[in-house]
């Protein structure tokens, strides 16, 4: 049997309901104050988001720890994972030589922002490598999903990990309701949303903001994009593989801004990214 948590953590994905979480924390409104909070770092977020977070630091009471296994850019460059193994770790879409289209599987959560938490929670534990946990050992993970992504709620893997969601399970807050609080309290500060530069699941309406209001990091998307259909990656990853579901060149897809089309973040097993 679990009693209380030995560690209480928040996951600090760098976007808006995390940082939000984060922030409600310090300033008393969610309790226990955590013990610390946990950047998983891909390395491929936007330099905004990492601006956010050298900010973020210095509101925070608590610490945040910035982990890191492999990163996700230089491995899908590679065509490998954070393992090194050749293995596309991204959901890019891709046309098998067949013609069939369909996805790669997701595995870049998992490896990029759980596996790195655990690790760090498990050394913060005292555990060596591979060294089992304690049945009586419990570590409460805050997780910033709001209401209206309420289908993101999942239980940890781990039977030592317990995962709360206080946006929704103690405040239900909705994205937009975390947007509010934070300008009405830090006016004129920016709140990026995390996510990975060249993440396939993002909206036509978030390449069109990158393109017009970050043409850094969407430069750097086209040349991943193109990098992805390398001689070679076709046979061994089983077909061409883009970011974008049109299955054209990023450079050269139509963004339909003005279409109703849905987040493909209700596919994310693990409901860590974007937060």
């Amino acid at each position: 049997m679990h009693g209380e948590p030995e560690l209480t953590a928040i996951s600090l994905g760098g976007g808006v309901q995390s940082s939000v979480m984060a922030l409600m924390a310090a300033d008393g409104l969610i309790k226990p104050m955590p013990d610390f909070a946990v950047f998983a770092d891909t390395g491929w977020e936007p330099d905004g988001v990492y601006r956010h977070l050298d900010w973020l630091e210095g509101q925070l009471p608590f610490p945040v720890r910035r982990v890191q296994q492999g990163n996700i850019r230089e491995d899908i460059l590679a065509g490998t994972n954070s393992t090194g193994q050749a293995f596309s770790s991204i959901p890019a879409f891709i046309r098998a030589t067949s013609g069939k289209r369909g996805l790669a599987k997701r595995q870049c959560t998992r490896e990029y922002k759980l596996t790195p938490i655990e690790t760090e929670l498990r050394d913060l534990l005292g555990l060596g490598y591979r060294q089992a946990v304690p049945k009586d050992v419990l570590v409460e993970l805050w997780i910033g999903i709001s209401r209206d992504e309420i289908i993101r709620m999942k239980p940890s893997r781990q039977e030592w990990i317990r995962n709360y969601w206080p946006l929704i399970e103690l405040l239900g807050m909705t994205r937009s309701d975390c947007k509010t609080w934070f300008a009405e309290r830090y006016p004129g500060q920016p709140l990026p949303r995390s996510a990975c530069i060249g993440c396939p699941y993002h909206t036509d309406a978030e390449w069109a903001d990158m393109r017009r209001d970050d043409p850094k990091s969407w430069a750097d998307a086209v040349l991943v994009d193109a990098a992805l259909r390398s001689p070679g990656r076709a046979e061994n990853f089983g077909g061409e593989m883009y970011l974008h579901g049109s299955m054209v060149p990023l450079s050269e897809a139509k963004l339909r801004v003005a279409s109703r089309q849905v987040r493909l973040f209700g596919n994310e097993c693990e409901g860590m990214c974007g937060v």
